[in-house]
């Protein structure tokens, strides 16, 4: 079984690579899309993880994702005004360390413990 899951999803991230060869507009597309939380689901469902663990998964992915999404920004902004990939991704990830430093602190805010 864990011989399909790593091949399904190594399917799913090969898939968007090379969508993203062709475009870059159609890979991103296919990248946004919740694939790999999708597979997650459904792999946890055949490993037979209630649906109050599913459902946690869930919630702990949005409190994940959302200090991500800045780093998206960062990164095309610093390119586009010269700086390499490889210094608007490093700072890319430090403003996401940031962020979910914070993100941490608002969901704490909501009852959502993410660290510790």
């Amino acid at each position: 079984m864990i011989a399909i899951k790593f091949l399904v999803t190594a399917l799913v991230v090969v898939a968007a690579s090379e969508l993203a060869r062709v475009s870059g507009r159609l890979g991103a597309f296919v990248a946004a899309l919740p694939l790999v939380s999708l597979l997650v689901i459904g792999w946890m469902r055949v490993d037979g993880q209630s649906a109050e663990r599913v459902a946690d998964y869930a919630l702990y992915t949005f409190w994940y994702v959302l200090p991500t999404l800045p780093m998206f920004l960062l990164i095309p902004w610093l390119v586009q005004r010269g700086h390499g990939v490889g210094v608007a991704v490093g700072a890319g990830l430090v403003l996401t360390v940031v962020l979910f430093a914070v993100t941490a602190l608002v969901a704490r805010r909501f009852g959502v413990m993410l660290l510790g």
